[in-house]
């Protein structure tokens, strides 16, 4: 690590960030401060808070970071353009597989709450956005007679119960259901779920 005037602004986010990063990565949010994160890169607290508004405004934009990373994860899941329920798979094992192996960053995004009257960034609400859209442009080609309000609803439906069973995965939930691994349960549950959404496409 440089000496503290060896680095702009722009440089100091970087590595205070990386050290987030890192330190969540190890021990989850609950295990990142101020503190630890100004200890790894060797500068003061009151340095930290000249490129970060607040603890708060740190971890938004290390959250915003871990959201453009899942997003590109499920880009490259459908960069060739399968057929729609091979995409549908394709972003349901990318995000579960991401969730699986930055198990703590995932979490930090579900878990950090902003300070009540804070609104959502908007970095955090495009990528969110985006993500959904994915979900949205394939069940868009399955059922091609439905609302664009229909989509959306389904593709927040089908995403929220994707993302449910990655977390009763890992509070250890599923065990007590019989035992059967997050990508089995999401794999069941996004197979039966379009089975239906295919279905209600015929029968229309």
């Amino acid at each position: 690590m440089g000496r503290r005037n060896e680095h702009t602004r722009d440089e100091l986010r970087e590595i205070a960030l990386q050290a987030a990063e890192y330190l969540v990565a190890e021990n989850g949010l609950d295990g990142l401060s101020a503190r630890k994160v100004v200890a790894r890169i060797g500068y003061t607290v009151g340095s930290l808070y000249m490129v970060f508004r607040n603890f708060d405004d740190l971890i938004v934009q290390m959250n915003e970071r871990t959201l453009v990373a899942l997003h590109q994860r499920l880009l490259d899941a459908v960069a060739d353009r399968p057929p729609p329920v091979v995409a549908l798979r394709a972003l349901a094992d990318a995000y579960i597989d991401f969730a699986l192996t930055q198990t703590h960053r995932w979490l930090a995004i579900y878990q950090h709450r902003l300070p009540e009257g804070e609104p959502t960034p908007e970095l955090a609400t495009e990528k969110v956005t985006q993500m959904f859209g994915l979900v949205q442009r394939e069940l868009a080609l399955l059922r091609t007679h439905a609302s664009a309000e229909d989509i959306a609803l389904a593709a927040r439906a089908l995403w929220s119960g994707i993302h449910g069973v990655c977390i009763l995965g890992f509070d250890r939930k599923l065990e007590i259901a019989g035992g059967r691994s997050i990508p089995d349960v999401a794999g069941s549950l996004l197979d039966n779920y379009l089975a239906g959404f295919v279905s209600d496409q015929e029968a229309g």
